[in-house]
């Protein structure tokens, strides 16, 4: 899930920033210390903006730099368990299939594709479902659902296990086609006029 939040921290502008202006070295240095950085509480940072409330430099001697006190927004992402959320599938390999959900990407094992058997086509590539006849291919739109989520100290070493099961999940094609599938079974309404 996508947050907002406002943190504050004391920042050390370096020398070499003293001719631009305060709040632009403020946040160059902001962006190179939090932007895609994982933080446990948060998730990954990806921007910071708006520096607001900047003390008054302070320098410490044998330092040239200055440190300022300041507050400022973050945008980060931390996915959740049983979030439901819409990737591109961006690589597919024999034992599952990778979907882009924001910063991060998740594996959807072939067991959590859908309820039908899968083969794997190498040409494509691409899963395609026995009875259904579903393709699941690289460029495809997904919506998906978290279903694991395993935070280390690095984005690379973060692992996203996500699931396309359960009903109203997959691509558009077969949440319409499911939909279309159910209306064909329901019985048609009998309107009768009383006398």
């Amino acid at each position: 899930m996508f947050r907002i939040y406002t943190v504050e921290d004391t920042v050390r502008v370096d020398p070499m920033y003293f001719d631009l202006d305060l709040e632009e070295a403020v946040l160059k240095v902001l962006r190179n210390k939090y932007e895609r950085r994982m933080d446990n509480d948060v998730g990954i940072v990806l921007c910071v903006w708006n520096a607001q409330k900047i003390s008054e430099g302070k320098v410490i001697p044998g330092d040239g730099a200055s440190y300022h006190t300041v507050q400022f927004d973050v945008l980060a992402y931390m996915p959740e368990v049983n979030e439901i959320v819409q990737g591109e599938i961006n690589e597919i390999v024999e034992f599952g299939a990778f979907a882009r959900i924001g910063p991060l990407d998740g594996l959807v094992h072939l067991s959590q594709i859908t309820n039908d058997f899968l083969t794997f086509d190498k040409k494509i590539p691409a899963f395609v479902g026995k009875e259904s006849r579903k393709i699941l291919k690289k460029g495809d739109l997904v919506y998906t659902k978290i279903s694991t989520v395993s935070m280390k100290g690095s984005i690379a070493d973060t692992k996203i296990g996500l699931t396309m099961r359960p009903e109203g999940l997959g691509k558009d094609e077969w949440l319409v086609a499911a939909a279309a599938k159910r209306a064909a079974r329901k019985p048609a309404e009998k309107t009768e006029k009383k006398v």
